[in-house]
């Protein structure tokens, strides 16, 4: 969403990630995120939960869902689906840690919009309830309903569409 629009409620996140070893020979580890926390947990920020299975949780950090009203029929389509996600955005870091968050939305086309960045890391995980109450509160309170409206044709012009001459010879 545009910097310049301020979003009309912020819901924050935290975000958990996975790193599993990878069985390439190119890259030693796979990073994802699986999943967000309702609220910011008190914890700094690539804090190890667990290791299971050869896969390592972290909590990457805290992030915000901003909602806009602009966007609420596109948040009630993302409820309505049957299993209503989160998008959350992972960009190459400089440091420590290989990733960074570089965004968490509830809007299905604004997380998609950042798969186009090649090196990014974009996940649909799943809303927790407590994420999904809160938008559906708002999506009730925001979204309107816009009729649709048929557009009339305009009537071909008989004149504009008879043959013409072009270079002073019938074609």
């Amino acid at each position: 969403m545009s910097p310049a629009v301020s979003p009309l409620l912020r819901i924050p996140v935290g975000v958990v990630v996975q790193r599993r070893k990878a069985e390439s020979p190119w890259i030693d580890f796979v990073w994802r995120a699986i999943g967000v926390l309702p609220d910011e947990p008190n914890m700094q920020p690539w804090t190890m939960l667990r290791e299971q299975e050869g896969a390592t949780l972290y909590y990457a950090g805290s992030a915000t869902v901003d909602l806009y009203r602009s966007e609420a029929e596109r948040y009630r389509e993302n409820l309505a689906s049957g299993a209503p996600g989160i998008w959350v955005v992972l960009e190459p870091a400089e440091g420590e840690w290989p990733y960074a968050i570089a965004t968490v939305t509830a809007d299905p086309a604004e997380g998609e919009s950042f798969t186009e960045v090649a090196v990014n890391l974009v996940e649909a995980v799943p809303m927790p309830d407590a994420i999904h109450e809160t938008i559906e509160r708002f999506v009730s309170e925001h979204h309107v309903d816009e009729a649709f409206v048929k557009r009339k044709r305009r009537r071909a012009n008989p004149e504009a569409l008879a043959r013409r001459e072009r270079g002073g010879r019938d074609e």
